[in-house]
């Protein structure tokens, strides 16, 4: 397959290791787990988003905007890492979070304001109802006063997105080699379809020969399945002439594991809780509650269901997040 990358700023502390929980993996007594450490993209600016945002705040640069303007909840570890990347580079940072006004400046809203990042809180109805309108007021705003802005929308996930997650599956195929591993099964959370998009994608053209599976962590199964298709469909339509004609998207398989939500987004169970703990004290990896902790939870669930039995080794996306453990402290009951 032969394709060309967009223009792309390096940002992330890539390539990140692929490191087997061989104490976690004994314990459980099934297939090997093995986590691609993306919670080691950098410090401040840890997680899956640097990656995707190597490429959005590119095309940022390369349109000539001074300003960028992107949206997530009060605990948003994309707005959180935008922040602290556009501090980096010389951009004004406007976050649009959804929560009340009054949260307490504690995890990434603490490092948001830090950072110096323009902020302004909505409800999530009124998101929902005027999130275009919202996005067009402040770019707007922006505008008048002789500057230019530009939106990137929640997590990063679109066709500019992608990219960060096809360019981490050359990374894992040659982790693969390395570790002379042959893994059938890929798996990471997803709460806004960019990196189960990329993934997808990346996957294909790296003929890594596995599946795909995100594990939502808010909405639910057919939301992603409509989401993930239609970042992709996106991809292709904004840079066909980097796709091989040979690159057929209707053959990709797109698969949700649904049924782990709980009470909500950024919501989470004592057992998720009790599996956090558990994870750090065997291995030392921190997850989080609002999507790593969600989502390894769901991928033990699903192996003690059965569904990665045709394997010897599965492979899991850690997609960062541990700011947004601090605010829930309390919930660790320690």
């Amino acid at each position: 397959m032969i394709f060309s990358y967009p223009p792309r700023l390096k940002l992330a502390q890539t390539p990140t290791p692929l490191e087997l929980l061989s104490r976690f993996s004994a314990e459980i007594g099934g297939p090997r787990i093995w986590v691609k450490r993306d919670d080691m993209t950098g410090s401040g600016v840890s997680g899956n988003k640097i990656r995707k945002l190597e490429f959005s705040l590119a095309k940022a640069l390369q349109d000539g905007c001074d300003t960028v303007i992107t949206c997530g909840g009060v605990q948003s570890n994309h707005c959180r890492t935008t922040a602290l990347l556009c501090a980096q580079l010389g951009l004004r940072c406007h976050l649009i979070l959804r929560g009340s006004e009054n949260s307490e400046t504690d995890g990434n809203l603490l490092l948001d304001r830090l950072v110096g990042a323009e902020i302004n809180f909505y409800t999530n109805t009124e998101f929902q109802q005027r999130g275009d309108e919202i996005y067009q007021q402040w770019v707007d705003h922006y505008a008048a006063k002789g500057s230019k802005a530009m939106v990137i929308p929640v997590g990063a996930s679109d066709g500019i997105g992608l990219w960060g997650y096809i360019a981490a599956c050359e990374e894992l195929k040659t982790d693969f080699a390395r570790e002379n591993i042959e893994p059938k099964h890929i798996i990471c959370a997803t709460g806004s379809g960019g990196t189960q998009g990329g993934l997808t994608v990346g996957n294909t053209l790296y003929d890594l020969g596995a599946t795909v599976w995100g594990i939502n962590v808010c909405d639910d199964e057919a939301y992603f399945l409509n989401k993930v298709s239609e970042d992709i469909r996106q991809w292709q339509q904004w840079y066909p002439e980097n796709i091989d004609a040979g690159f057929n998207p209707k053959q990709l398989g797109i698969n949700v594991i649904d049924g782990y939500v709980g009470a909500g987004y950024a919501k989470a169970s004592e057992d998720i809780f009790n599996t956090i703990k558990k994870v750090a004290t065997l291995e030392g990896l921190i997850l989080d509650p609002v999507y790593t902790g969600k989502a390894f939870y769901g991928m033990l669930d699903q192996i003690k269901l059965g569904l990665f039995d045709d394997t010897e080794d599965i492979i899991f996306i850690h997609t960062g997040g541990i700011f947004g453990l601090f605010p829930q402290r309390e919930q660790l009951h320690l």
